[in-house]
């Protein structure tokens, strides 16, 4: 299919501030919606991330010794270009991941704020200064590392890489971005936005590819910091391969997200929160809610846990999942889950939306009596599949939490301080929520789970990521020649 009978033109690299033409290898890109090509997306090789990396290092140096002040004028800039662009962002992301129009929007503006959070950094890496003694002072700066990459995934075109552009630019460092090649469309959009609020060229650059990108990048040896969004089984490849090369690296991966809803919960307020976390983005988030725990008889919040996920529509409030064969993985644990015994209350599977019979939709799915043992109940589906499995009290609910493997999210409805306080203290996760079913913080507290869900140091936004993207210069400064002599002279 030649490019130019796609309604968008096809995605290339964007090295030292110019997209370059494409390679000899490309894929199709598609719209989950309608299950149709869109555009076209390079398939790079080592050489091309090589000239990426060229172009970053060459503009570190200058970037690097700008004052952070003047560093973060771009992402003042910048974040008015982002609200200025907002429907034309949120209508990219749609289009490329599936989402609702309500859920790109609410997209872009997670992206507004984590740029308005690098904006403030000057305020956070100020520096010490202190005389440690008579005559003698100690002053500690953070400096950027040089040529970073981040490799993002497909659930959040625009939101996850601004977990990681903003801050790690902002702080000196040039950047690799790679897009997963399943979504590239608005990585290049964000490129042309960054060049327009006055970024210079070799700080920001773009290269896109499938396994063989990511694997160079992980290689190269002038990379001095990775930083990955996926799944956790590429997430430990990834991890081991980055630091075995000597590179730091945060790898955030899957998740088995608990939300543990006792007697007393607000049945209302529950039943909508859970059934929100559960199909928000049509399930395909880190943060959604896969499993239920019910402590004793909650069989009327079930039900309206029920009533409110059958309002949810394929193609009008719910969006597709990302592919053919994420929509047959998913169905498959639906199909497994009740041959293993599990009761179906709403059935998602085979769903059509008329007039885009080709796209890739799952509908709302709540799955009860699932018990440890089955797969749906410890590994990520990915869907927006709720997996409901029965505990006699709280205590069994938390070990059931503190069973998965995984440790993202874990949240707990109740109205009782006590009952939420425990889930507090004992649940095996790095984000809590009470009475909240998508327990994400806002900035600047950072984004990071726990366990499998996340492989490093540090956190991947927030106040955490200055630590990732920084390194540490200690100054000892003496120029009082009267100063006594002691063991630092």
């Amino acid at each position: 299919m030649e490019t130019t009978t796609l309604k968008y033109p096809a995605v290339k690299n964007y090295v030292a501030g110019k997209f370059i033409p494409n390679g000899k290898k490309s894929m199709e890109v598609l719209s989950p919606a309608t299950g149709k090509v869109i555009s076209t997306v390079t398939l790079s090789s080592y050489n091309d991330l090589d000239e990426a990396v060229k172009a970053a290092k060459a503009a570190f140096p200058a970037w690097s010794a700008m004052p952070v002040k003047e560093r973060v004028q771009v992402f003042y800039r910048y974040k008015t270009l982002l609200e200025k662009n907002m429907q034309e962002l949120a209508k990219l992301v749609s289009e490329e991941n599936g989402k609702t129009m309500d859920e790109s929007i609410a997209e872009v503006e997670k992206s507004i704020e984590l740029t308005e959070f690098a904006c403030s950094l000057p305020q956070l890496i100020s520096g010490e200064l202190l005389e440690v003694s008579r005559g003698v002072e100690c002053r500690v700066e953070h400096k950027p590392l040089g040529v970073v990459a981040s490799i993002a995934p497909f659930n959040f075109p625009n939101m996850v890489p601004h977990w990681t552009i903003p801050n790690a630019i902002a702080l000196g460092n040039c950047m690799i971005l790679k897009p997963s090649e399943q979504v590239p469309i608005s990585a290049n959009r964000i490129a042309e936005l960054l060049k327009e609020a006055g970024l210079p060229d070799g700080v920001f650059n773009v290269v896109n590819g499938d396994k063989e990108i990511v694997e160079a990048i992980c290689d190269h040896p002038e990379i001095e910091a990775v930083s990955f969004v996926g799944s956790t089984n590429v997430a430990k490849i990834v991890y081991r391969r980055a630091t075995s090369n000597l590179k730091r690296c945060v790898a955030l991966g899957g998740a088995k997200n608990h939300l543990i809803v006792l007697p007393d919960a607000n049945q209302d307020m529950t039943a909508s929160n859970v059934t929100a976390s559960m199909s928000g983005c049509a399930g395909q988030r880190c943060m959604a809610a896969s499993a239920m725990v019910a402590v004793g008889n909650i069989d009327a919040i079930i039900a309206k846990i029920c009533d409110e996920a059958r309002k949810i529509i394929p193609g009008k409030n719910l969006g597709s999942v990302i592919s053919k064969a994420a929509k047959e993985r998913i169905e498959r644990y639906i199909s497994e889950a009740e041959k293993a015994g599990a009761k179906v209350l709403v059935d998602g599977r085979n769903y059509k939306v008329e007039g885009k019979e080709d796209g890739f939709y799952v509908g709302p799915t709540v799955i009860d009596y699932v018990t440890t043992d089955m797969a749906i109940s410890k590994e990520e589906v990915f869907g927006p599949v709720l997996a409901i499995i029965r505990a006699k009290d709280l205590d069994e609910a938390i070990a059931i939490e503190n069973g998965s493997n995984y440790g993202n999210a874990a949240s707990v409805f109740t109205q009782s301080g006590g009952m939420a306080r425990q889930v507090m203290e004992r649940a095996s996760a790095g984000m809590i929520g009470i009475n909240i079913g998508v327990p994400v913080p806002r900035e600047p507290f950072s984004f990071g789970g726990w366990n499998e869900s996340k492989f490093g140091v540090n956190d991947i936004t927030g106040k955490s990521s200055i630590e990732f993207w920084t390194k540490l210069k200690k100054t000892s400064v003496k120029w009082n020649p009267e100063a006594k002599t002691n063991w630092m002279s």
